[in-house]
Order: C-alpha cells, then sequence, then structure tokens
C-alpha cells in the first residue's frame, strides 16, 4: 500500500516510472540488467542526424506518448541525451537487422550498423516507454543485444475481397513496424476485385474494381446483396505507401494473381480467356472455373501488367499467385490442348507450369524473381521460382529438398481469417481455429529438413483473407494479438514451453493497444479447454492466466464470483453442461465456456483409426471420436477429423463385453467447401477384434435423406469391439468446386448404447 500509495503521487505530479521494461514483443536475444536509472524529461536531446528518418520518427513517438517534444542535434552534448549511431566499420558478416540498446544513467544508446537496426531498437525503447502524458519518466539501466532469426517476417493482407483505404493500409504498416516484421504482402488482384492502376489497361480498374453485390453471411449460405462495391489505388497512392513502407525499413511484395482467380481481369478483356464470356467480377468467394488462357496474347496483357507493376515495387520478389486453378477450361480448350500436344506436356498440370514458368523467364530478365503458392509445384516447379506454402508445410519441404526458397505459411498456424475462439461467442470468420497460443508455438522450420536444407526456408508470414472482414476494425481484432505471438516466432525467441511468459508481457501491450484506438481480441483471457482421459474417465481440465480466477457451473447457471471456484479437472461421468467463466478484479473477461458433454459407451475407450486424418481438424487426434463432444459446423477444425480422399474406419475397443444396439455420430455436406457425404456407412461388432459381423449397412440416399445426422439402430447383441467405417464419397465430379481432387470427409464424436 505504502508503494502504491508513492507511485500514485509521482503520477500525479508528472512523474512516471517505466512498468514494462521487461515486456518487448518480439523478446530479444540477450538482456542483461544493470544498477541505475536514465530521466527522460524536456531537457533531453536525440543526437543524430537532424535528416535521419529514424530520428525524426522516435522524436514524433515520444511527442505522441509521453508529451515531451525532444529536438534533434547532431552536436555532442554532454546532459540528457538519446545517441543514434551506425557502427563503423561494419562487419559484412553482421546481421543488418541487428542493433543494441543500452540505458545508463546519462543516456540512451542505439547502436547498428544500419538504419534497419537503429529502427528496431528505437521499437524496443519505445515499448519500454509508458504511454503516458508525463514530464518526467525514468527508464531502468538495460543493455539489450538483439538480431533475428528469420529473414522473411512477413504479413499478407487481403484488399481484393474487401478494399482498404491507403489511410488504413498505412496504419497496418506501422502494426508490422513495431513488432519489427519487415514484410508486408499486398494482395491486390482476385476474381472479386482488381486493385492496382494499369495504366496500359484502364478498363482493369474502370471495370474490374467493381462488382455488383457480395456475399453476406457465411459462403455455405449462398446469399448475396445487390450493392455496387469496390475501389482502386492509383499508381500515384502505390508509390506513396511504398515509400511509407520502406521508410519503415518493411518490403512490400505485390501479388498479381495468374492463372486462376483471374476474374475481375476477365470481365475487363474477355479475351484472355478460353471462353468468350461474357464475364463479370465475381460476387462469390471461392474457387472460379474462369482462368487465363495461355495465348500469345494473354501472355503479352500479362507481362505489359508486370511491367509496369515492376516499376511500381522495388521488390525482389513479385507474387504471381499460382494457388487454385481449375483446369476445367483449359481441357475443353481447343487451342491448349494443341500447346499441350506442341510442347510436349503430359496435362493440364504440366501447362500450369508451362504458364508459371513463361512468367518466370521474363520477370528474370527484368532482373526479379516470382514467388508462388505452394501450387506452383504442380506439372514441375519453375528454375528460380520460391515457394509459398500454404496447403500445410508438405509444399515448402518439396520446394526446400529441390534447393529453392521457401516462405512457410501453413493455413493451420498462419491463416489470421480463421477464428481464434469459440466461434458462438466471435464475429463470422471463414472457418478453424488458431488461437494466439497456437500461432506462439508454430516452429518455421519442419522437421523432415537437414540442417542444409533448412537454410532454403527464408521465413514465414501470417495471411488474412478477408471475404468476411469489410471493416478495418475486423481486420485490426483478427490479427491482434496473434500477430504479436507470429513476430516472437519469427525474431527466433519465442518458446512454446514459455507461453505464460509471451502471454503476461502481452497483456501489458493492451492497454497501449486502447490508447491507440486499435480493436483487438480479447482471446487471450479466455479459457483454455481440454479433455483428458484418465482410467477409461473424461477429465475437462482448464487453464487460464490465473487458474484461481476461474468460476464454473454444472446445473446450466451462469457462472458468477459466487460459483464453484476451480482448482482440479473436472470428472464427467453423465451427460451434463460444463459452464465456466474467467474473473479478474471483479469483472469478467475474455469469452466464457458452455460445453456439453455426451457420455455413451464408447466414451473414453480405446480407438484406431485405419486411415490417418488430416492433422488441420483437431490435431487429427483419434480421441475427437470418443471425447464426449459433439462437433459444430461452425467451428469444424475444433471438433471433427477431417479425410481427404481417405475412409474413416474407426475400431473402438470398450476393454469388456457390451450389450449395444445404436451408434449416433454426423457427418456434413458442404460441397461448395469440397466436404462431401460419405458414399456408404458399415457398422460391424465382434467380440475378439479379429473376426466382425455386419449390423448395418446405410446407403449414400439414406445418408443423403438423414441430412447428415446418421442414428443408426439395429438388434441388440453382444460386442466387445465396433467398427464403424465410413467411405468417402471418392473424386469430386466435374462442375464442382473442387473437381478431379479427392472430396473431403468429415465425422464427429461416435456415440454407442
Amino acid at each position: 500500500m505504502r508503494f502504491f500509495n508513492l507511485f500514485a503521487l509521482l503520477v500525479l505530479s508528472g512523474f512516471c516510472i517505466a512498468q514494462n521494461q521487461n515486456n518487448i514483443i518480439p523478446k530479444p536475444q540477450n538482456v542483461t540488467y544493470k544498477k541505475g536509472i536514465f530521466i527522460l524529461n524536456k531537457n533531453t536531446t536525440i543526437q543524430a542526424d537532424e535528416n535521419s528518418f529514424e530520428a525524426k520518427y522516435l522524436q514524433e513517438q515520444i511527442k505522441t506518448q509521453t508529451g515531451l517534444d525532444l529536438k534533434i542535434s547532431h552536436a555532442n552534448s554532454s546532459s540528457s541525451k538519446i545517441v543514434l549511431k551506425i557502427m563503423s566499420p561494419i562487419d559484412p558478416y553482421w546481421n543488418q537487422e541487428r542493433y543494441n540498446l543500452t540505458i545508463s544513467e546519462k543516456e540512451i544508446v542505439i547502436y547498428a550498423p544500419y538504419n534497419q537496426g537503429i529502427f528496431y531498437g528505437i521499437q524496443s525503447l519505445l515499448q519500454m516507454t509508458p504511454y503516458e502524458k508525463s514530464s518526467k519518466i525514468t527508464l531502468n539501466a538495460i543493455s539489450i543485444f538483439d538480431e533475428p532469426k528469420f529473414q522473411w517476417r512477413g504479413m499478407h493482407l487481403d484488399v481484393a475481397r474487401h478494399f482498404f483505404s491507403v489511410e488504413f493500409v498505412k496504419r497496418y504498416i506501422d502494426y508490422l513496424a513495431t513488432y519489427k516484421l519487415n514484410t508486408f504482402h499486398w494482395h491486390l488482384t482476385d476474381d472479386q476485385g482488381w486493385r492496382i492502376e494499369i495504366k496500359k489497361y484502364p478498363k482493369l480498374t474502370q471495370k474490374g474494381a467493381w462488382r455488383n453485390g457480395s456475399m453476406i453471411g457465411h459462403y455455405r449460405d449462398q446469399k448475396f446483396d445487390t450493392i455496387k462495391y469496390g475501389g482502386f489505388y492509383t499508381q500515384n497512392q502505390i508509390k506513396e505507401v511504398v515509400a511509407y513502407a520502406k521508410e519503415r525499413h518493411i518490403t512490400i511484395i505485390p501479388e498479381i494473381e495468374m492463372p486462376g482467380h483471374a476474374m475481375a481481369a476477365l470481365a475487363s478483356y474477355p479475351q484472355f480467356a478460353c471462353t468468350n464470356g461474357p464475364f463479370e467480377v465475381a460476387k462469390v468467394w471461392g474457387v472460379l472455373d474462369d482462368v487465363f488462357c495461355p495465348k500469345e496474347e494473354t501472355f503479352t496483357f500479362l507481362q505489359d501488367v508486370l511491367t509496369e507493376v515492376i516499376k511500381l515495387f522495388p521488390s525482389e520478389y513479385i507474387h504471381i499467385g499460382g494457388d487454385e486453378c481449375p483446369k476445367t477450361r483449359w481441357e475443353s480448350c481447343v487451342h491448349c490442348q494443341k500447346l499441350i500436344k506442341e510442347n510436349g506436356l503430359k496435362d493440364e498440370h504440366e501447362l500450369q507450369s508451362y504458364f508459371i514458368q513463361r512468367i518466370e523467364k521474363f520477370m528474370n530478365s527484368k532482373g526479379r524473381k516470382i514467388i508462388g503458392w505452394d501450387e506452383i509445384l504442380e506439372g514441375g516447379l519453375a528454375p528460380n521460382a520460391a515457394v509459398m506454402s500454404w496447403r500445410g508445410t508438405e509444399g515448402g519441404i518439396a520446394a526446400a529438398k529441390e534447393k529453392h526458397y521457401v516462405v512457410m505459411t501453413p493455413d493451420s498456424y498462419c491463416y489470421f481469417d480463421h477464428y481464434q475462439a469459440d466461434p458462438s461467442d466471435e464475429p463470422i470468420a471463414i472457418g478453424g481455429y488458431t488461437t494466439v497460443e497456437k500461432a506462439y508455438s508454430y516452429n518455421p522450420i519442419p522437421n523432415e529438413l537437414t540442417s542444409e536444407e533448412a537454410k532454403y526456408v527464408l521465413g514465414a508470414q501470417a495471411n488474412v483473407w478477408t471475404e468476411y472482414m469489410n471493416t478495418t476494425k475486423h481486420v485490426e481484432y483478427m490479427i491482434m494479438t496473434r500477430m504479436m505471438a507470429l513476430s516472437e516466432v519469427l525474431w527466433g525467441t519465442s518458446n512454446s514451453n514459455k507461453y505464460e511468459d509471451f502471454e503476461s508481457r502481452l497483456i501489458h501491450h493492451l492497454p497501449v493497444l486502447d490508447r491507440k484506438g486499435i480493436n483487438y481480441s480479447e482471446a487471450i483471457y479466455n479459457i483454455k479447454a481440454t479433455i483428458k482421459e484418465e482410467n477409461g474417465t473424461l477429465f475437462f481440465d482448464l487453464k487460464s492466466k490465473n487458474n484461481a480466477n476461474i468460476r464454473y457451473t454444472t446445473d446450466n447457471s451462469e457462472p458468477n464470483l459466487n460459483s464453484e471456484k476451480y482448482t482440479v479437472a473436472i470428472p464427467i461421468i453423465k451427460n451434463q453442461k460444463i459452464r465456466a467463466s474467467y474473473f479478474e478484479d471483479g469483472i469478467e473477461k475474455g469469452n466464457g465456456i458452455d460445453q456439453d458433454f455426451l457420455i455413451s459407451k464408447s466414451t473414453a475407450k480405446s480407438i484406431k483409426l485405419e486411415f490417418s486424418p488430416s492433422k488441420n481438424f483437431s490435431n487429427g487426434n483419434p480421441f475427437t471420436l470418443i471425447n464426449g463432444v459433439f462437433g459444430d459446423i461452425q467451428k469444424f477444425r475444433k471438433d471433427w477429423l477431417g479425410f481427404n480422399g481417405k475412409n474413416a474406419v474407426a475400431t473402438i475397443d470398450f476393454n469388456k463385453t457390451e450389450t449395444i444396439s445404436r451408434i449416433k455420430f454426423n457427418v456434413f455436406d458442404g460441397k461448395i467447401s469440397w466436404i462431401y457425404l460419405p458414399k456408404e456407412i458399415t457398422i460391424e461388432t465382434s467380440i475378439d477384434g479379429i473376426n466382425f459381423e455386419i449390423q448395418e449397412r446405410v446407403l449414400a440416399q439414406e445418408i443423403e435423406d438423414l441430412k447428415g445426422i446418421i442414428n443408426i439402430q439395429f438388434n441388440k447383441i453382444e460386442a466387445k469391439f465396433v467398427k464403424v467405417t465410413v467411405e468417402n464419397f471418392g473424386v469430386i465430379p466435374k462442375g464442382n468446386p473442387g473437381e478431379g481432387n479427392g472430396a473431403w470427409l468429415f465425422i464427429d464424436e461416435i456415440l454407442v448404447n
């Protein structure tokens, strides 16, 4: 209490003590704490070149945060000062993003081989400086040596599905700069809009930048409005943003999609398609059949576009997309089939490789390199192309083994358009489930790579696809605070075993976001629940920032401060609902938990799967099917198992003979998302686990009639084992999204009674 009164007195008198010195994100590589304090006040000067952007930036930020208007002076001063100093001579082996930050009683020195390091030192200093108006601020003495592990530390923003102003794009760049990210991937073209002015082809923005409506609600609802929507950036605006990013040591990687995701371009210039159209800028999200036709005039068009793009963006890499390109039009196109034959290509996949290699050759002739999504591996990778691996890590592994540079961006860790908490309490999102903790646990170097192959992994980035983000506040909500977790991963100082340390530092950043007016998710306050099995019994294990602040109920009532205090994992021995909330200072924080449990004879028993499910859904854990929790379509990555082109064959061992007569589980139909109902379901039972007898078989039409709710009754039988075989639909037929690919099959909790 005595300390509190002293602190309050100092604040009221205009003397502010830095309380967040140890909360830098990303965490520095090396920190040494020293004795003494530095007092920042109106007499402090910034010693640097008066024309230095970094000095002016520091001056502006200090004034914004504290109200102190510091002078910049090139002259040496013995009084209180902040020194920005470039190392000389420069060691060629030094990381150009390295910096040293030292705070002593007389001065603060930021020392680096390049201005980029100076800028990062400034970010660390600003994070240690309170965001409060004060005439005097004390900073504890400290020494920091710091440099990043990965050279590509990125964030992506899709402005095609929803358009965002130049002002917001600059703010977005500032968010990256604050957390020492250095790459901004700007997704500028897609089926739903062309966002960059190309002077040689004015229709791209006159027509291609505008659509006559947009999807409303979720993709599977297939509902639309009729409101004209769009926008684009002029070349002068592009130059303005590029210059803004460059000052903040951020490279912008523009993306011009090809050969797929081209509808906005084809609506403007239909002659570059395989058919005559007519086309319109897409209202629907997803993958569309009409793509660029690999005609000479198409390549001329794309080369003209890329020539103007190159003049605007000085980046080494230009992103050319290359993902989700249906081959439907190419298969029926006379020109495409002739091109395949003339060039000795095997199929349309090799035609896509031909397309990408033509573009790469042109880009290389201009002194640039291409990077594309991992589909550019199909049919053969262009000689000098880099790969952005989004469909898991397999594409990145394959490219690195072929000695191609890779940026890792697997959707299960790095897609920030996924839900970050229970969907019932969250704004609409595409699906998925990626928490701050999961993002923090990511390791960009796959275990499958040797140390030599790992050198080809440039780094990673998070992707922000905006189908369901039509406001800047929603974008902020989706990236904050997962972006901060990723920044520490890419700086190379994350430790998933010490997530609590990161979370503690993160919480100190939230008041600053409030003061800056930045929207963010409070999901870090959410209770994290794990369902565990011990000796055949389920336990509901809860975890939070402070477990002592969790209150829960088992009678369906709303938890409050007088509810049961959580101490140990809750045993689940009957059908019930567990509701839990987190309270801090008497106020409920984050979103609570409402979890229904349904217990059956299969719950928490042994289970084996014949085929492995995708790790992207419930981490591919078979326990998902016997953990007492039914799946919710709204969050199909969390409580479902997904099988791509495979059957779901589950054998459950009751560990003793049981009398059973009913099996219940869910599958679901989402053809738009490549998810199909099964062809057939077979239920078999056994006493010895070797000899199985068929009890029931459900065919496709009945499954269709059941609407995915599978509730199978049969005559009572004694069994120790039950085998559930759910046959995958197979290959997606022509004329459907994802045609030619293996269908996805989803299955949730298997209840046996």
